[in-house]
């Protein structure tokens, strides 16, 4: 297999004229990369986690890229083409975003907000607005209220599903891409990477922000996901 791209999380490799295949790695990055780590078995956890999200979205008439697992870290997906916008639906207010706006963390939004991020490391993925979409020609008018209702529905059913396993879904980023037909599919991933989770209980931070703020338990925490989300599947 050539390898096509190596990211912070996953491998890229040429896999057949249709697919590609995604190699989870063990890496646990944050703030733009400056901040390093891992855990053993972490590629593993998060390519089951990952499965398991799409399948569930299968059932539910939720385009993806994904086909199906392959080997312990792996998962053959469509080729497409990424679109070079990060998606992000907040639910309750975490993070960067409670900090930038001086409220504080945990307040629950009355709807989901919608949010764009110019996906570039080097600009370290600057806040975009609808205009700025268009002024760049990332995507048409069109296009983008086809990928905020997308990235909708996506919350409606990932909350949905996170309910049933006694976990808040604060918030998460998605990525989409365009096939051969240049229709737009979901993409990427959806782990405790790149989704805020919190124990419906507790408030206890299931996800990325353990690293983050070195809150320890992270590989602990990641596991439970995955165990949480096979029983309720």
């Amino acid at each position: 297999m050539t390898l096509l791209y190596e990211g912070k999380a996953k491998k890229v490799f040429e896999w057949d004229a249709t697919s590609y295949l995604l190699e989870f790695k063990d890496s646990l990055t944050a703030f733009n990369a400056l901040k390093k780590g891992s855990f053993e078995d972490k590629g593993r956890i998060n390519r089951d986690i990952a499965a398991l999200i799409f399948e569930y979205f299968l059932k539910n008439s939720i385009k993806s890229h994904y086909k199906a697992k392959h080997g312990e870290t792996g998962m053959l997906v469509d080729k497409v083409k990424i679109i070079p916008l990060e998606v992000v639906v907040r639910n309750i207010l975490a993070g960067s975003t409670a900090k930038k706006l001086g409220i504080a963390e945990g307040l629950v939004l009355k709807k989901p907000l919608v949010e764009f991020y110019f996906k570039n490391d080097e600009l370290q993925d600057p806040f975009m607005s609808d205009d700025q979409i268009l002024m760049m020609e990332i995507i048409n008018e069109k296009e983008i209220a086809e990928v905020k209702v997308a990235a909708l529905k996506v919350n409606t059913a990932l909350k949905s599903l996170f309910a049933k396993t006694g976990i808040k879904l604060v918030d998460f980023k998605i990525e989409f891409g365009k096939n051969e037909k240049s229709e737009i599919l979901l993409a990427d991933e959806i782990t405790p990477d790149c989704c805020r989770l919190w124990d419906e209980k507790s408030n206890e931070k299931m996800d990325k922000d353990r690293f983050r703020r070195d809150l320890g338990n992270i590989r602990e925490s990641y596991e439970e996901v995955l165990k949480r989300l096979q029983n309720a599947i």
